[in-house]
């Protein structure tokens, strides 16, 4: 009896797994077919010429080649006549560009699209390890290569095309329509889009939304998943970094105490990283899941219907990967590690700096409190380093906003699955947070996780079609969203 009972109960709940996963339904909309805009076959080689400017940004901004910022801005003018024809142009913070197109209905909200004209460096001695000189803007093999193609000037340049394209068929957006393109993202933009969404502010101006960088049409990257996922940003990690520094009486190395300032900042780093902060499957990750899942291969979509029984399951394989870990949990990252000057010689202080990127639902201030808590060591000095933020608000993706980009998406890449996904950098779009409920961040990048290596290293580059597809991407962006 107690055999068939069992049984009885195993059976009950296969089939109440399977009944949950025929309820999970797919979240993604149905749209028609668009007719798409015809590209101007020279868009490539104004991409191409925009990737010749070092627009390298640097953290102290003497630094930085004047002459090529400048350079730039005067190419775009150039190169989109009708644009700045048409458009208010202002220059901000001397690199920083801002342009206003004026909808026919000032009584509707604007919309924001971003990108940054300013690039990363090229680290030292990697330069023959290119296939084209990394400022070349080479097209070559059916790719524009160099560094700013994939961050981001494919996002600058792809804007301009999608608004000059418009304008040459005279269309005019029922609601204004801001381009920003500030010029120090990469090093956290404190003067380009601080100082242009203090200008926006100041103005009275109250957004829709805001289109930044930050996820990418992924292929191959969602477990399970057999077609390209578009990752939509709607939520931002918080981001704080701590100094934790020891003192001792220093001394010759050959009489050392029996506890050294190196071996009890050693013990503190590794109790930071033995006891991490707690996984949290819920919010954006959670949303991530009641996107794709339905859309997953069989057995996962049993997985994920049933989180009620598998939760601990998924959590413990997203915990396995760095790339899913740092969905679920505020991660710690020691990045520096200083102190002595000789061998034999005890150092009388050392450092370390210890990178936190935060959960949304934390702040900098319970990091703080934890990290304490978990060091427990007074002889550990913990001190707040200069740049400190908390994690973005989560937009609302039943909006009409985040439907009018999810619709953009599935228009110009019919068979992408798109998601919702919490961005683990750090973007422009924090800046404006004032300004607005919902910032999404997308750029639509098709990328494998190969390509994600790209970003910032080693052969940077863009295929000629996805490039095409982003403009398109923006021009039907712009009709779903302007009028």
């Amino acid at each position: 009896m107690f055999r068939e009972l069992v049984v009885l109960l195993i059976v009950l709940l296969f089939v109440v797994m399977l009944v949950r996963a025929g309820l999970f339904k797919s979240r993604q909309l149905s749209v028609e077919p668009v007719t798409r805009q015809v590209i101007d076959q020279k868009a490539p080689e104004r991409l191409s010429k925009a990737v010749q400017f070092r627009t390298i940004s640097y953290q102290e901004e003497t630094e930085c080649d004047r002459k090529q910022f400048q350079g730039l801005h005067e190419y775009l003018k150039e190169a989109f006549p009708k644009t700045h024809s048409t458009l208010t142009r202002e220059v901000v913070a001397d690199y920083s560009l801002l342009y206003t197109w004026k909808g026919k209905n000032l009584n509707v909200s604007p919309i924001l699209l971003m990108s940054h004209l300013d690039v990363v460096p090229i680290e030292p001695g990697t330069e023959s390890e290119w296939t084209c000189p990394p400022f070349s803007g080479d097209i070559k093999d059916g790719y524009i290569w160099g560094r700013g193609t994939m961050d981001i000037k494919e996002g600058v340049l792809g804007i301009l095309e999608a608004v000059e394209a418009l304008l040459q068929e005279d269309f005019v957006p029922e609601r204004t329509i801001h381009l920003a393109f500030g010029h120090d993202e990469e090093v956290g933009g404190p003067r380009g889009a601080s100082s242009i969404a203090a200008l926006l502010k100041e103005r009275g101006v109250a957004l829709e939304y805001i289109l930044d960088e930050g996820g990418t049409n992924t292929i191959g990257i969602i477990p399970g998943v057999n077609v390209p996922v578009a990752l939509v940003g709607v939520a931002e990690k918080g981001y704080i970094s701590l100094e934790l520094s020891v003192r001792s009486e220093g001394g010759h190395s050959s009489m050392p105490p029996r506890e050294t300032a190196a071996g009890i900042l050693s013990r503190a780093i590794s109790n930071l990283e033995r006891h991490r902060f707690p996984s949290k499957f819920k919010g954006v990750v959670r949303d991530l899941v009641e996107y794709t899942g339905p859309e997953m291969t069989f057995i996962k979509k049993i997985l994920f219907a049933n989180l009620w029984l598998f939760k601990g399951l998924v959590v413990s394989q997203l915990s396995e990967s760095p790339n899913t870990d740092s969905l679920i949990r505020t991660t710690t990252a020691p990045t520096i590690l200083e102190g002595g000057t000789k061998e034999n010689i005890l150092p009388k202080r050392v450092r370390a700096v210890v990178n936190f990127r935060i959960l949304p639902g934390e702040t900098t201030e319970t990091v703080m409190k934890r990290v304490a808590d978990v060091i427990n060591d007074s002889r550990v000095e913990i001190a707040q380093m200069t740049q400190a933020w908390n994690p973005s608000q989560i937009s609302d993706t039943n909006s009409q906003s985040f439907a009018a980009i999810q619709r953009t998406i599935r228009q110009i890449f019919p068979s992408t699955v798109v998601a919702p996904y919490l961005v683990t950098g750090a973007t422009d779009s924090r800046h404006y947070l004032p300004l607005t409920r919902n910032v999404f961040k997308i750029v639509p990048l098709v990328v494998t996780s190969e390509d994600l290596k790209r970003i910032h290293g080693t052969d940077e580059r863009i295929s000629v079609e996805n490039y095409t597809e982003c403009i398109q991407f923006y021009i039907q962006l712009i009709k779903n969203s302007a009028q």
